[in-house]
């Protein structure tokens, strides 16, 4: 069967295939069950461990869990009973340490419940089986870690890691084959040394270093308040494409790379600006309803779902957890996707930029800093003039953005993100804070020592000093409570509200690196707007409101260059950043470097201490080789696709033209038309046949450079192979326009993007 035969043929299963429906639950009396009956059944939650365990044990497990005790044996052993009876009563066989290694994605070794207990007797030894989950045995596993990337911290011959229980974390259960179940532990991997060699462990300590910092300011501010512990909360705004499966088989780049390497947009994409917020596909609307059932009974609190701008993408939204539950819920919510829509005969994509043109696909992760009280750090309530504990706050995450913007370029950068940075909607490279106009005066006020100016909007007269009440000037509408600040859709670090919204952040990273260098950046501001205020309170047990001032109108002054309010796309922006000396980082491997650079390694290794200096060295390694590997594949994906595809789909077209003019000219018909063709095509081919050329060249050279620093290996794969493979997509999609659609072997944009 033709190249031909086959995208036709996709086409018409897209149409015709069967819908597949589920039923949501149902009561006992027929009546559907409520959202909230059906959340965390499938989760062994704290209500159900209390159930389950001695209240001395459970209490015990309180405990540890709030960092005042060691996990003692006997209380592991009747948590891991208890475990296994609720996982086993609901079908469970296997239960696995799930964790997060730094490949991008989860990992997950399983191991039966099922052991067997030998008797000796007089006849011999007899073996009987049994259901046996000891506290150890939850406690940690052990993976083979010289399988997962360690920078160079692990060799091959050193295999041992272990994966460890994050008992901040809830276990839960998963669906198997065969109306099986599988009891999933969330854990940590670290080495046989101790080294961490996942994405998790970083975020748990940054976010133990950022409550310390936090708690000394607040109880130096207010020792009344007795505040003891403090976290991040993190919502992660999820996008992602959904394209038909069968579409997506016939298209090996999208299968090899994640995203596609030739493609022209087709004439009607997005610039109608018609599909955000439009109507969700049937079908689509199907996968989507069956990811929330699933995601509500692990306990994944899914609130928002929507059409966004390119045709045949998506988003859906949780509501706000504490950050490393977040991190844990959004990378189960993207296996969930993966794995419904493959029920549903469609492919969900998370790089972050499949289809060149239109709109990429970001990870918009809305972070804030609450108190164990359940107080927001980051609202600025009524009156933020006056409210100085969160005006230090908001200080100290610009204070920490502005010194460490470069570490959060590292965070956000990767080879597939690249793609999308600066580009339809996703924010620049260059690293700065929306405020809006109303914070933005608040600060201004307090610096200049004069009230806040009276805002007013001629159309709109009712508009409240404040931004809280909008009157839209129609009788049958009520007035409407307006957010402190407008949105910023060029911004990568936006308030909006009473959180902060990093928009930089790709679709398929886990948000564990990016959330854990924001805590220490922000973390490190803290101690320094702490010591500073010590420093101007003198011996004074607490500071005076105008010691606070003094600290604040200096903090203002010193963070105004991070602060921006207009257009970060403009040329304008990139010649007042430099002005401002803020980084404008082009590449990821550029970005890298600041990683191991002294000032970010000091604060990283040593003020902050997240960090050994092996760890953050491996880091820089592993994200280095990353990047130069996943170049070395879309080339040599390219190769192939261009070598063995379009090329001999070009000539195929060349010779039926040549054979047709011909033809034509033996019976006395003119055959310009199919001359004219030809002679289009021809150079068109030789441009490609050329590019084909000098990519394999430029991809031969990459693979012959590996021996060369990490780095410099990296940025030859940006500076020389990048660019080849660019060409030589440019020469192809010139290709796609010339041949007959007929001889094309590849599914168009049209079929991809407008078949769901």
């Amino acid at each position: 069967m033709s190249a031909y035969e086959l995208r036709k043929n996709a086409l018409v299963a897209a149409a015709t295939r069967p819908k597949r429906d589920i039923e949501f639950p149902r009561k006992e009396d027929g009546r559907p069950k409520y959202s909230s009956e059906v959340y965390g059944e499938n989760v062994f939650t704290l209500k159900t461990m209390a159930k389950a365990l001695p209240k001395p044990i459970f209490a015990s497990f309180l405990r540890q869990r709030r960092g005042r005790q060691n996990l003692d044996k006997t209380t592991a052993d009747s948590i891991a009973h208890a475990v296994r009876v609720w996982a086993m009563d609901r079908g469970a066989t296997h239960y696995t340490h799930w964790f997060q290694p730094q490949t991008g994605a989860t990992a997950e070794k399983h191991d039966a419940f099922l052991s067997l207990l030998t008797n000796f007797t007089p006849g011999g030894e007899e073996s009987t089986a049994i259901d046996q989950f000891s506290g150890g045995e939850l406690l940690q596993s052990e993976p083979d870690a010289s399988s997962f990337p360690s920078g160079g911290m692990r060799t091959t011959f050193e295999a041992r890691g272990y994966t460890i229980w994050d008992t901040s974390s809830l276990m839960f259960l998963r669906r198997g084959p065969h109306g099986t179940a599988i009891l999933y532990i969330p854990s940590v991997f670290i080495s046989y040394n101790g080294d961490a060699l996942d994405e998790k462990t970083g975020l748990l300590r940054s976010n133990e270093v950022l409550s310390r910092a936090a708690c000394g300011l607040i109880n130096l501010l207010e020792p009344e308040a007795h505040v003891n512990h403090v976290y991040t909360t993190l919502g992660t705004e999820q996008e992602f494409f959904l394209i038909d499966r069968t579409m997506y088989a016939l298209r090996p780049d999208l299968k090899i790379t994640g995203r596609t390497l030739v493609g022209q947009l087709p004439p009607r994409h997005q610039q109608l600006e018609d599909h955000y917020f439009g109507r969700i596909p049937g079908r689509v609307m199907r996968a989507i309803s069956e990811v929330e059932l699933e995601c509500m009974r692990l306990g994944i609190p899914v609130k928002t779902r929507h059409n966004e701008v390119a045709p045949a993408q998506f988003e859906i939204a949780p509501i706000f957890e504490e950050a490393a539950v977040a991190v844990d819920h959004n990378l189960l919510t993207m296996d969930i996707l993966h794995k419904v829509a493959h029920r549903h005969n469609l492919r969900v994509l998370f790089h972050e930029k499949p289809f060149k043109g239109v709109n990429g696909s970001g990870k918009h992760c809305n972070w804030a800093i609450a108190t164990d009280h359940g107080e927001n750090l980051l609202d600025p309530t009524v009156r933020p003039e006056t409210n100085y504990r969160f005006i230090l706050f908001l200080l100290a995450v610009l204070r920490g953005l502005q010194e460490h913007a470069a570490l959060l370029r590292v965070a956000i950068s990767s080879s597939s993100n690249e793609h999308r940075l600066g580009a339809q909607e996703a924010p620049p490279g260059i690293i700065s804070a929306f405020l809006g106009d109303q914070l933005t005066e608040v600060l201004d006020a307090i610096e200049e020592d004069r009230p806040l100016k009276n805002f007013s909007v001629p159309q709109f007269q009712s508009i409240k000093v404040g931004g809280t009440v909008l009157d839209v000037k129609v009788a049958a509408l009520p007035s409407i409570a307006r957010d402190l600040t407008d949105r910023n859709r060029t911004s990568p670090f936006a308030f909006t509200g009473n959180k902060f919204e990093f928009r930089a952040v790709g679709s398929k990273q886990s948000p564990s690196f990016p959330v854990t260098v924001l805590n220490c950046a922000v973390t490190a501001a803290i101690q320094e707007m702490t010591e500073a205020l010590r420093a101007q309170m003198g011996s004074k047990p607490r500071p005076s409101e105008e010691d606070k001032l003094v600290v604040i109108r200096r903090y203002i002054a010193m963070t105004k260059s991070v602060r921006f309010e207009g257009d970060n796309y403009s040329e304008a922006w990139v010649a007042e950043a430099a002005r401002r000396g803020l980084p404008n980082i082009k590449s990821a491997p550029e970005a890298y470097t600041y990683l191991i650079q002294e000032k970010h390694k000091r604060m990283l290794t040593e003020e902050i201490g997240i960090f050994s200096d092996g760890e953050l060295l491996s880091r820089y390694y592993i994200l280095n080789e990353r990047y130069a590997k996943d170049v070395i594949i879309e080339a040599e994906t390219m190769q192939t696709i261009v070598g063995q595809q379009i090329l001999p789909a070009a000539l195929e077209y060349r010779k039926s033209l040549a054979e047709s003019a011909a033809a034509l000219k033996t019976i006395g018909v003119e055959a310009s038309p199919e001359i004219d063709t030809l002679n289009e095509l021809t150079p068109l081919t030789k441009d490609l046949q050329a590019a084909y050329v000098a990519l394999q060249e430029a991809a031969r050279k990459l693979i012959d450079h590996e021996g060369h620093d990490a780095n410099v290996h990296a940025q030859f794969a940006h500076d020389v192979v990048g660019p080849a493979i660019a060409r030589t997509r440019e020469a192809a999609d010139a290709l796609e326009t010339a041949v007959a659609d007929k001889f094309w072997p590849l599914p168009k944009y049209t079929e991809l993007l407008l078949t769901i």
